[in-house]
């Protein structure tokens, strides 16, 4: 029986012992990380993606702080609804049942996929 526990207690002890061992192996030295964080963020781009819906566009805004345009996409939108009773009699505020509502105003939205 005590040589059981012993063996558990090895067994335990050398599982500790490998798995932190095994993480100190892990480490890497950083050299010069500075030099290696400034060309990074030279080669990597900013890119932001903007949406502008029924006649709204601020892109110019944009442009202006030297964004350039990528991509450019034109989706059709609902931009207003319409609510309506079906029957004479029926009271929308009342019975939310007889109730249509439909599009009213239709406008553009637009996709812009900028870079910097």
């Amino acid at each position: 029986m005590s040589g059981i526990k012993q063996f558990s207690k090895i067994f335990l002890a050398l599982f500790f012992l490998t798995s932190c061992r095994a993480s100190i192996n892990d480490v890497n030295p950083i050299i010069n990380s500075e030099g290696n964080i400034n060309e990074k963020n030279n080669l990597e781009k900013e890119k932001i993606e903007i949406i502008f819906s029924c006649g709204e566009n601020g892109i110019k805004k944009y442009l202006d702080e030297g964004w350039t345009i990528l991509k450019e996409d034109t989706e059709e939108k609902i931009c207003t609804w319409k609510s309506f009773p079906a029957t004479k009699d029926c009271d929308m505020e009342k019975d939310k049942g007889c109730k249509i509502t439909k599009p009213d105003k239709i406008g553009e939205k637009k996709i812009y996929l900028l870079e910097k």
